[in-house]
């Protein structure tokens, strides 16, 4: 399928129980190119009864028909069917998310590529989930564990990277059978829904995966409160993120949370520069700076301040905002034009409490702008810790550069935030990394790099970032939940 055919004119429906069909309102909302303004599709707005249809769905096919009978085997070869399709399509779901949220070509197929290599690392991981046989005091009784699915899933994903999510939280089902109510952001929703359709004709039964679109106030709060869901992941804002985990509170439903973030990267006299700008640059300003790992608190110890703003203003005015499409594209457009008002709306106080743009720092004007929502890539020099531009997350390409003196300070700064998603260490001393890596309150420290992620490699937040873990192992024990067998084997 090409996003041609897929983008059809048609309204697109939900997937529940393996049929598309309409809201039960009937009622849709628009999906808009954010470079231009252009229809892309209207789309089914899901409320309160739409979640219950799907979640008794979804029940339905982990309790019964086929799904249950699936071995290991059966559920390696699909996840294997499934990245097959996903390589056939790569293209189309590429081109799909920048039309859909901006994100530029060049690094929407690097993520399509991603993912086909993480359902594989699931593929693979299918076939070793295991309990273990322990020795209990007794010896007349024989004890072992068993991994059995957690149940009913729900899933509420961003809208930074549709297609990025939308697989990420279908593999680990798939691998350890779940089933799974996923619901899109309603800023994008058109990649979830394609896949839903290459997990149809992949081979996943009905009911097992169903896709319900609409907005969070909506049927996000229905999923996240749903008696009959047994689990539910979350990727989002940590305001949100508290919400849930109030909503689960009516079965006490198992959560990962995956939450927003405001990451120090912690630039060091004896680093590299050019390389820690370049990379420093990537890690703030991709995908516009719509990442919750985006190290926008940047220390630069002193000596050197100076010298890397220049070099690090220099590599960001470089990089080219476009339409998402443009083969010369680095960086595009925000999701929404309630995006760009919100990161202006910071650039303003910023500057109204004495912070100073060093380059960009207002919205993006002229032909090949006006349609869209483009903002510059900006870096701010004269900030403290206490502005809000320092201290909350912006979910834009802004990026505050603050001077340290010492290794002491720099940590002591770095960890002033009731965030603790990633951080970045530049320093050519492997010791003053080590101690930094284990100082740095962050679910993940890059040490000379930034931002990497590995399907084999857990990835997650501590404080208010959240908690649980995606990728790894240890994403496969989020879906799983473990039973004692205990047998009598007799005797006096």
């Amino acid at each position: 399928m090409t996003e041609h055919q897929f983008l059809d004119g048609r309204s697109k429906q939900l997937l529940i129980g393996g049929r598309w069909i309409d809201a039960k309102t009937g009622e849709t909302f628009e999906s808009r190119n954010p470079a231009n303004g252009a229809l892309l599709a209207t789309v089914a707005k899901a409320r309160e009864a739409d979640v219950d249809l799907a979640v008794e769905a979804a029940r339905a096919a982990f309790e019964a028909g086929p799904w249950p009978r699936f071995s290991s085997a059966e559920r390696q070869q699909l996840l294997l069917r499934l990245a097959e399709l996903l390589e056939r399509d790569a293209e189309a779901f590429a081109r799909l998310d920048t039309l859909d949220m901006g994100m530029p070509l060049w690094r929407t197929r690097g993520a399509v590529r991603m993912l086909i290599d993480l359902l594989r690392f699931f593929a693979g991981r299918t076939r070793s989930i295991n309990g273990e046989t322990l020795n209990p005091s007794n010896s007349q009784l024989f004890a072992c564990t068993l991994r059995e699915p957690v149940g009913v899933c729900g899933a509420i994903i961003p809208w930074n990277s549709p297609a990025w999510s939308a697989v990420l939280k279908l593999a680990p089902v798939l691998a350890t059978g779940c089933t799974l109510v996923l619901k899109p952001a309603e800023d994008a929703s058109l990649a979830p829904l394609m896949l839903g359709a290459l997990a149809q004709e992949a081979g996943v039964p009905p009911g097992v995966f169903n896709v319900i679109t609409g907005f969070g106030c909506d049927a996000g709060a229905a999923l996240a409160s749903h008696l009959g869901v047994d689990k539910l992941s979350f990727t989002g804002s940590t305001e949100t993120g508290r919400a849930i985990v109030a909503a689960s509170a009516g079965n006490l439903k198992r959560l990962s949370l995956e939450l927003g973030g405001k990451s120090p990267n912690i630039i060091f006299a004896d680093a590299d520069l050019e390389l820690a700008a370049r990379t420093a640059a990537v890690g703030a300003f991709g995908n516009s700076g719509q990442m919750c790992s985006a190290g926008t608190r940047l220390f630069v110890e002193r000596p050197v301040h100076d010298a890397f703003v220049t070099e690090f203003a220099r590599q960001s005015k470089d990089l080219r905002v476009g339409d998402g499409l443009d083969a010369n594209t680095i960086l595009g457009p925000l999701v929404s034009s309630r995006q760009l008002e919100r990161v202006s709306a910071h650039m303003a106080d910023a500057v109204a409490a004495g912070a100073t743009p060093v380059c960009g720092g207002s919205r993006l004007t002229g032909p090949s702008y006006d349609q869209g929502f483009f903002f510059p890539p900006t870096i701010v020099g004269g900030a403290t810790d206490e502005m809000r531009v320092v201290r909350e997350e912006i979910f834009g390409p802004v990026v505050a550069v603050l001077p340290f003196d010492d290794e002491a300070e720099a940590v002591a700064r770095a960890n002033r935030t009731p965030y603790g998603l990633g951080a970045g260490v530049w320093s050519k001393d492997i010791g003053r990394a080590m101690r930094l890596s284990r100082s740095l309150k962050a679910g993940s420290v890059w040490v000379n790099c930034y931002n990497e992620i590995d399907p084999a490699v857990p990835a997650g937040g501590v404080k208010g970032s959240g908690y649980g873990r995606e990728y790894g192992a240890e994403h496969l024990d989020e879906h799983l939940q473990t039973k004692s067998l205990w047998i009598a084997s007799g005797g006096a």
